[in-house]
């Protein structure tokens, strides 16, 4: 009987809102009040006046705002939170001084991986990816002509501390290609390429995705059970199916627990990349 496909992760705001917002706020500001859009974002007490004043300042587009943005990350609402991290993304150049630049990416980066909200996870994980980008040196023509791409997915976890489990394994899958497949583009400047684009350049295009299944604790061990999926980009048609599992010593404490459970996912994540998932691939793209 086949097996059934892992469910993903989906935003809880969909992109297209964002979108929508940046272009339809009304009344664009003039420059000279970046100012005091910097203040209102920065101690307004209604999130809406906050709001308003990180969308006018990702419109106008002046650097001034890139240090406020980043403090707009942490804001206690998520919208402003999402539209802070699409403001870095396009406001962070080539030309922005190095340590405000790698400021902004370790706010990014944390961003990504800890925001209670999936689509400000997303918006700050795009914007990485373009900033990283910048700083490598790559700008829009990072990917090489007939490289491989590699999109890889937000990874989903049926567990305790869900949020955390589907870091550990999204940094875990990133970290193996980098480190076994030098070949293969885990980025893309800008964001995710177009199936055009991917053409254009004559890269083959890959997505990778994966569950965490279960995490069990029983007599001083920890197991855990993960699921991953390879398939084409941007059509996402699954062509592989992997299961692995593993087991961990762990102390009895739940800090002790839960970093036994993360050890364990990275564990089996890694091996079913280096051992299954990359040699697929190299295969498929003629590597």
């Amino acid at each position: 009987m086949p097996l059934a496909r892992p469910r993903l992760p989906r935003p809880s705001w969909p992109l297209a809102l964002l979108v929508v917002l940046l272009l339809a706020w009304p009344g664009a500001a003039r420059a000279d009040q970046v100012d005091r859009l910097i203040a209102q974002l920065r101690s307004a007490s209604d999130y809406k006046v906050r709001l308003s004043a990180a969308l006018n300042l990702a419109k106008i587009g002046d650097r001034r705002a890139i240090p406020v943005f980043v403090r707009a990350l942490k804001d206690t609402d998520k919208t402003v939170r999402g539209v802070a991290a699409a403001g870095l993304g396009k406001l962070v150049t080539s030309a922005t001084p190095a340590s405000l630049r790698k400021q902004a990416m370790a706010a990014l980066r944390t961003s990504a991986a800890k925001d209670s909200n999936a689509f400000v996870r997303r918006q700050a994980q795009k914007a990485y990816q373009v900033l990283r980008a910048i700083d490598e040196g790559g700008g829009g023509g990072a990917v090489a002509a007939g490289a491989t791409y590699v999109n890889i997915g937000g990874m989903s976890a049926e567990t305790r501390n869900s949020g955390t489990i589907r870091s550990v394994m999204r940094r875990t899958v990133a970290e193996t290609f980098r480190k076994k497949a030098s070949r293969m583009v885990t980025d893309w400047p800008g964001g995710e390429p177009s199936a055009r684009e991917l053409k254009a350049r004559r890269v083959s295009a890959f997505h990778v995705d994966g569950t965490v299944n279960e995490i069990r604790v029983s007599g001083g061990l920890v197991e855990c059970k993960v699921s991953m999926l390879l398939a084409t980009y941007p059509q996402k048609s699954m062509f592989g199916f992997l299961k692995g599992g593993a087991k961990v010593e762990a102390g009895r404490s739940q800090s002790d627990i839960d970093a036994a459970a993360q050890d364990c996912v990275a564990a089996v994540a890694e091996d079913l990349i280096a051992r299954k998932i990359i040699p697929t691939i190299q295969a498929r793209a003629g590597q």
